[in-house]
């Protein structure tokens, strides 16, 4: 693959993780005209099929299925078993904060759409990387968005598909099911240990 190929399929991902991310966000004023535009920037058939769906998503539908009380949480602390949701939110916001990444303020650091918008912007800060010839940042950045794939998005991912009703929105079962062939058949423990630097060998200037 050549660096110009590369740099697109960078890119490319980075559309799709942040259309994932809007589709399991709460819908709101411009929230489809936001969904439609970047669909059609995208070329999986599934996405586009999400987003093209999604035109009848309401907000009291949302609540009812992924808001408090309903029964498929798009947050990781609802499906860690016994997994700490301090530690959870701490390993997050030291992961955003090493990226320099700032999610929107009105869903927690372990949703689902926060999750995926913090996917894409690490393929962004990949694709930046390359373009600057910079393959160690871009080695780093890809390695850690790994791991946060792994311990984290898989996590709440996987949970958030195996409880989404079948009678749901077709846009949402359909965004369920194109992020589970994103993710890892499996989520990966993090090592334990308190306020681990999840980047323990620092980090290139580019990531900040």
């Amino acid at each position: 693959m050549t660096g110009f190929e590369n740099l697109r399929e960078q890119l490319s991902a980075a559309a799709e993780w942040r259309l994932l991310s809007l589709l399991l966000s709460r819908p709101r004023p411009g929230w489809y005209e936001e969904v439609s535009a970047l669909a059609r920037e995208v070329g999986d058939p599934q996405l586009r099929q999400a987003a093209f769906e999604a035109r009848d998503a309401t907000e009291g539908a949302y609540h009812a299925l992924l808001g408090a009380g309903g029964p498929a949480s798009p947050r990781e602390a609802a499906h860690a078993g016994f997994g700490d949701p301090g530690r959870i939110l701490s390993d997050l916001a030291l992961r955003y904060g090493a990226f320099g990444f700032s999610p929107r303020a009105e869903e927690a650091d372990d949703h689902l759409a926060v999750q995926c918008g913090f996917v894409s912007y690490l393929f962004l800060k990949e694709a930046y990387a390359l373009a600057r010839g910079e393959e160690e940042a871009a080695a780093v950045t890809r390695e850690q968005r790994a791991r946060f794939l792994a311990e984290h998005a898989t996590v709440a991912g996987r949970g958030f598909a195996g409880k989404l009703p079948a009678g749901s929105p077709g846009y949402l079962l359909a965004t369920a099911a194109a992020l589970a062939e994103r993710l890892p058949a499996t989520p990966t423990v993090p090592e334990a240990g308190p306020e681990q630097d999840p980047l323990d060998g620092g980090c290139p200037g580019v990531c900040g």
